[in-house]
C-alpha cells in the first residue's frame, strides 16, 4: 500500500505444463495466492494458474475481470478503481508475463496516470528466454507478434524482416498459432537466405522444451522438429 492506494502486481503466468516452483519465485506466488481481485487476459488459465499458488481464500471467492478486446477504457478504469480505495489487484496474461506482447499493458497505463504504484514481479517471458537462449543479437532485437497467415503476405513480410534484420544487425522475433509452427517453419526455410541465423524455441520452461539455431542451409540438412500443438518462438538473424 501507498497512501491509501493499493498495487497493481503485476504476475507471470507459466508457458507450459511444468512445476511451479520451476518458474516463479516463492514470493510471488505468496503474492499471487493472497489476492482477492484479478484482471486476466483469459479468466479459465487465470484459474488454473491461481490454483497453484497458496490460496488465502476459496478459488470461487477470487474476482476474475477478463480483458477481451472488446472491453472498453471505462470498463477497465471501473475495474481497476478499487486499487484508489486501497486494495491490490493482480494482472495476469495468458501466459508469460502481463503487459509484454499483452493487452495489460493497458492496465498498466491506467494505473500510472492515477500514480498507483505498479510492481512487476520476476517470472517467465518466452521473448527474453528466446532470445537468451538463441546466440542471436540480443542487444537489437524486434517482437513483431504474428506474421501474416496468407502465403503470399508472409513471404513478402518475411523477407522485408530479413532486410531490416541485415541492414539494423537486428533479431527479429515472433510466434505463431501452434497448429501453423510446422507450415511457418516450411516458410522460414523457403524464403529466407541460407546463411540467416534461424532459432526455433520450442515449449520453453518445460519438459518439451527444445531449443536450437542454426543457418537456413543447415535447417534444411536436417530432420525437422515436432512444433504442431507445442508453443514456439522463432528467431532469426540475417548476415
Amino acid at each position: 500500500m501507498s497512501q491509501g492506494t493499493g498495487t497493481l502486481h503485476l504476475l507471470p503466468v507459466g508457458l507450459g505444463d511444468a512445476p511451479i516452483d520451476r518458474w516463479l519465485p516463492r514470493e510471488a506466488q505468496a503474492i499471487a495466492g493472497g489476492l482477492g481481485l484479478y484482471i486476466a487476459e483469459n479468466a479459465k488459465t487465470a484459474r488454473a494458474f491461481l490454483k497453484l499458488t497458496p490460496l488465502a481464500r476459496p478459488l470461487q471467492e477470487i474476482v476474475i475481470h477478463e480483458l477481451g478486446p472488446r472491453v472498453d477504457e471505462a470498463t477497465l478504469a471501473g475495474w481497476l478503481a478499487p486499487l484508489r480505495e486501497g486494495q491490490d489487484i493482480g494482472l495476469v496474461s495468458e501466459a508469460g508475463c502481463p503487459a509484454v506482447a499483452d493487452p495489460g499493458a493497458r492496465a498498466v497505463a491506467i494505473a500510472h496516470a492515477w500514480g498507483v504504484p505498479v510492481r512487476p514481479w520476476v517470472g517467465p517471458s518466452s521473448i527474453l528466454l528466446g532470445l537468451m537462449a538463441s546466440g542471436l543479437d540480443g542487444q537489437r532485437f524486434a517482437f513483431h507478434g504474428y506474421a501474416p497467415v496468407d502465403p503470399a503476405e508472409r513471404a513478402r513480410q518475411l523477407k522485408a524482416w530479413e532486410q531490416v534484420s541485415s541492414r539494423q544487425r537486428q533479431t527479429q522475433l515472433f510466434i505463431e498459432t501452434p497448429y501453423r509452427n510446422t507450415a511457418m517453419l516450411a516458410s522460414l526455410l523457403e524464403h529466407l537466405k541460407a546463411n540467416t541465423r534461424l532459432c526455433v524455441a520450442r515449449s520453453l520452461t518445460t519438459t518439451d522444451e527444445w531449443i536450437r539455431t542454426m543457418t537456413v542451409a543447415q535447417w534444411k540438412s536436417q530432420p525437422r522438429p515436432a512444433l504442431d500443438k507445442h508453443p514456439t518462438l522463432f528467431l532469426f538473424l540475417a548476415s
